[in-house]
């Protein structure tokens, strides 16, 4: 089975707070930067073959102190890019409150979506895709894969066959790791929103 450490990118001064989505130009800031610093200090040891992120800055730079440490460089997929957020990209969250179809988006994430955006269905399909096709590229071994926020929980949905509705109700923190094993026919939870000490065994 190949185990995949699934990281949330580390913090960002727009995160919390609105609909950043597929911006460029968004980095981390001072506490993101430590975080990021942090998350390297927890691989230490850690038999990494790979390391693959999101293609915007806010993943990659999580990615690099952590390829640095492994000295692997870092992989950009597409597949483990943020949820298109179409026209609710840039917006406030309290600015769509009176919206019904934000509420919508919240309570049934697997039939809606933000208005000129990306289902959540076709998100977690492209983050599995992705999941799938590094698992080919590694067998038996273990990557880092760091994404976004909704596409980790897309993807533990997928791990623990939960519908997409519920999915807000599993906890990914900025700078968590999840961990999962993944093999033919077989998929296996080792963590959620883990803050500490990486399962090794």
């Amino acid at each position: 089975m190949t185990r995949f450490f699934l990281i949330r990118h580390a913090a960002n001064d727009h995160s919390g707070h609105g609909f950043a989505g597929r911006t460029p130009g968004i980095d981390l800031n001072a506490a993101g930067w430590e975080q990021a610093r942090g998350l390297a200090s927890r691989f230490g040891g850690v038999p990494v073959a790979a390391v693959y992120s999101s293609p915007l800055e806010r993943a990659m730079q999580t990615a690099e102190p952590i390829a640095t440490l492994l000295g692997l460089p870092v992989t950009s997929r597409e597949e483990f890019l943020e949820l298109d957020t179409g026209d609710w990209t840039g917006r406030r969250f309290d600015s769509l409150e009176d919206d019904a179809a934000f509420h919508r988006f919240n309570s049934l994430r697997s039939c809606s979506g933000a208005p000129g955006g990306e289902l959540m269905l076709q998100a977690q399909a492209r983050m599995v895709a992705g999941l799938e096709a590094v698992r080919c590229s590694h067998p038996g071994q273990s990557v880092v894969v760091v994404s976004h926020g909704d596409m980790i929980r897309a993807a533990l949905a997928h791990c623990l066959g939960m519908p997409l509705d519920l999915m807000l109700r599993l906890e990914v923190e900025m700078g968590s790791v999840s961990t999962v094993e993944i093999g033919d026919g077989a998929v296996r939870v080792l963590a959620v929103n883990g803050t500490g000490r990486l399962p090794r065994g």
